[in-house]
């Protein structure tokens, strides 16, 4: 079931987030609890296993983090987070959603590019332990298409 994320959600995202990544990529409780009291901040909470956080400026969207509890991986849960999260950006007006991904994050890659998200761009060193992203971005035009599948 996907809940609506606020501030007081941002224990139950960290620990949802530090399942998913290693230590040094981790989100802790205040870093969430900050982005979601942003201007334009939203996240989702899939209570079998994950979280996504985003916002939306004007109207761009960008995808901050989204994790997926290992044990719940390749379940849908991604999917889903990200569906709605297109729904719900395009609903605050964007047309477009922007993201990062490691490179070598094969499995994210894959599911954003099943989402309809090209690559536009890259950042060399990015992550702590120094890879690299690939920046991709999403039109909005056709978010319904994506979110019914």
């Amino acid at each position: 079931m996907l809940v609506s994320a606020t501030p007081a959600h941002a224990e139950v995202m960290a620990l949802l987030h530090g399942r998913a990544f290693a230590a040094r990529e981790r989100w802790g409780r205040d870093a969430i609890g900050l982005q979601l009291g942003l201007p334009g901040a939203f996240g989702w909470i899939e209570s079998a296993g994950g979280m996504i956080l985003a916002r939306t400026i004007a109207d761009e969207a960008e995808v901050l983090t989204l994790a997926v509890d290992p044990a719940a991986q390749r379940s849908g849960i991604g999917r889903a987070l990200l569906s709605q999260t297109l729904r719900t950006a395009q609903q605050r007006g964007a047309v477009a959603v922007f993201l990062e991904v490691a490179f070598s994050n094969t499995p994210a890659r894959a599911l954003y590019a099943d989402a309809g998200f090209v690559q536009v761009g890259s950042r060399r060193g990015y992550y702590p332990e120094g890879g690299d992203a690939l920046v991709l971005r999403r039109s909005l035009q056709c978010a319904s298409a994506a979110a019914q599948q």
